[in-house]
């Protein structure tokens, strides 16, 4: 999968920065976080995606001009007992998308309270994306795109409407979020080691095929 900023031809790219950041996704169960990484990662859609125990862990590279940016993508599970859990996964993480399901009003206020917790425990300056997610449902939408919308501008949050079944706007969002990373924090292989949870040269750990063919 070949996910970039600008057009260029896949293994054309010279010598670029290569930037690594931690990126949490949090959101109620079944608002589809799995299926926005997997269509992410993966390029692929399952209809009957598993429930996610605890979390999973992928990885994935964007291509801007001058800087690949390596997001580390941690999948929280979305069940209640859990919750004890995320600030483990979001702890140092420079990123994070929290997931509602536009059909389900309750899953928008859960996604608030999750912003709430991050503006208040995360790090100060990390990223956070909200994603309207199942956008292909919208003729069973009960959150308006406008209500969101200001309600991200008036938090300080990116936005973008998303369906992980149709694809729409997936790539977009970790694109949108990629070019708001600090690319100065370029990251050699010693200090990305010491700030990775788990070891991508470990041959358990789940991997995959960077945009830029590493």
């Amino acid at each position: 999968m070949n996910t970039r900023g600008t057009g260029r031809a896949n293994g054309s790219l010279p010598q670029t920065k290569i930037c690594q950041f931690k990126l949490v996704l949090l959101g109620d169960m079944a608002v589809g976080k799995s299926s926005l990484v997997l269509r992410f990662v993966k390029g692929q859609f399952d209809e009957f995606q598993e429930t996610t125990i605890g979390a999973a862990f992928l990885a994935q590279s964007v291509c801007l001009d001058d800087t690949t940016v390596k997001f580390e993508i941690w999948d929280t599970a979305g069940q209640e007992r859990y919750h004890s859990l995320a600030p483990m996964y979001y702890r140092g993480a420079q990123a994070a998308i929290v997931v509602f399901d536009i059909t389900k009003p309750e899953t928008f206020e859960r996604a608030k309270a999750w912003v709430k917790e991050l503006q208040r425990q995360a790090s100060p300056n990390i990223v956070i994306a909200l994603a309207g997610n199942k956008s292909d449902l919208a003729d069973k939408r009960l959150v308006e795109y406008e209500e969101a919308q200001t309600y991200a501008e008036d938090t300080g949050l990116l936005f973008m409407e998303t369906s992980a079944k149709t694809a729409m706007n997936v790539n977009e969002l970790f694109l949108a979020i990629a070019k708001k990373m600090p690319k100065t924090d370029t990251q050699n292989p010693t200090h990305a080691a010491r700030h990775r949870g788990v070891n991508l040269q470990d041959p358990g750990a789940q991997s995959t095929r960077s945009c830029c063919g590493n």
